[in-house]
């Protein structure tokens, strides 16, 4: 069964999680990275047939060797506990030494090498230093870029995904996104778990080596609002503002995080992904409503890199699916109440 285990790192996060769940199901012998075993997702985890949890720093060397020992396959998304760079670097060694054969990293892009003046994201980065230390030592990985997150959306005070809840019953999201283009979305939960299990399917030589756009639609701030008003049956409105709201509490890191946001989307209105995944997409819409020509709202993905994440899952959840089904679940997880009251 050697050939069957799979190394997930990380595995509580939401793109971690989600293949965790899906890979155990059908028949992966699963071995977990955990930083904490009693968090709700580790215990959900740790109940699943086919999943062992590993609990631990991954500063313990020890540990990171013995999590991919006799393992082909592993799933990367390394967070900013701790020096990401250097954690990415030594995962990435001990893989190699241990002759894993497919290693997905969840990358993201650095904007800074583009040569256009934009800055570097923080958090994004780091991973792609880390991507290309990967490439460097020869391990033959596949780099996937999430889009945004379906589930970053909240009515809490947070920052840069708010949906605001007004007096009247109606929502307000005000972000840095110009409102006429058009970027990329997915949902992490339900998406992230089947797309990587088909890139893992496929095998190292069809994907080794490329990057991936983990995007399912391309969407306009307006048009998204337009949807969750659609799934939630009442008003929601985008606000563009070149400034993020920060009203609560947030480490100096995330603050230069989105700090950095501001500039890129804001200020220079980069491509999500760079240049190097948008090349021929068609990022302008035609009217500050978020509709193409056609009525797509930009989330067509003909001849994108939409088609290829469409293409490696056809089951893919739309925001406005989203937005009807799973949001009001989790508010109400948050104890929050506005889906049941009158509007």
């Amino acid at each position: 069964m050697t050939n069957k285990t799979l190394v997930i790192v990380n595995a509580t996060g939401r793109q971690a999680a989600s293949l965790a769940r899906v890979a155990s199901a059908v028949g992966y012998q699963v071995r977990a990275h955990v930083s904490q075993k009693t968090t709700p997702v580790g215990q959900e985890l740790e109940a699943l047939q086919n999943v062992i949890l590993i609990q631990g720093s991954l500063e313990d060397k020890e540990l990171v060797a013995d999590l991919f020992a006799g393992a082909r396959k592993a799933f990367i998304n390394t967070i900013s506990w701790g020096d990401e760079v250097a954690i990415g670097k030594s995962l990435a060694d001990a893989a190699k030494k241990a002759h894993v054969q497919q290693y997905v990293y969840s990358s993201m892009p650095d904007h800074s090498v583009f040569g256009k003046g934009w800055p570097a994201v923080p958090l994004w980065s780091c991973k792609f230093t880390v991507e290309n230390y990967i490439r460097q030592i020869g391990l033959p990985a596949t780099f996937v870029y999430t889009g945004i997150y379906n589930n970053n959306f909240t009515s809490l005070p947070m920052p840069l995904f708010r949906m605001a809840l007004q007096p009247d019953g109606s929502f307000e999201w005000k972000a840095p996104f110009d409102p006429h283009i058009a970027i990329p979305w997915f949902d992490a939960e339900h998406d992230t778990g089947p797309a990587v299990l088909q890139i893992l399917k496929d095998g190292p030589q069809k994907w080794s080596g490329h990057r991936i756009a983990l995007a399912f639609e391309l969407l306009t701030p307006t048009r998204v609002c337009r949807l969750f008003s659609c799934a939630l049956r009442r008003p929601v409105r985008y606000v563009y503002g070149q400034t993020i709201d920060i009203e609560v509490s947030v480490p100096n890191g995330y603050r230069e995080q989105l700090l950095a946001l501001e500039v890129l989307f804001g200020k220079y209105k980069a491509p999500y992904f760079g240049m190097d995944l948008e090349r021929g997409v068609s990022r302008e819409v035609n009217d500050a409503n978020g509709w193409n020509g056609d009525g797509s709202g930009g989330d067509s993905g003909k001849g994108t890199a939409v088609e290829e994440a469409r293409a490696l899952w056809p089951g893919w959840r739309g925001i406005e699916e989203y937005a009807r089904e799973v949001f009001p679940l989790e508010e109400a997880a948050h104890g929050l109440t506005w889906m049941n009251e009158e509007t």
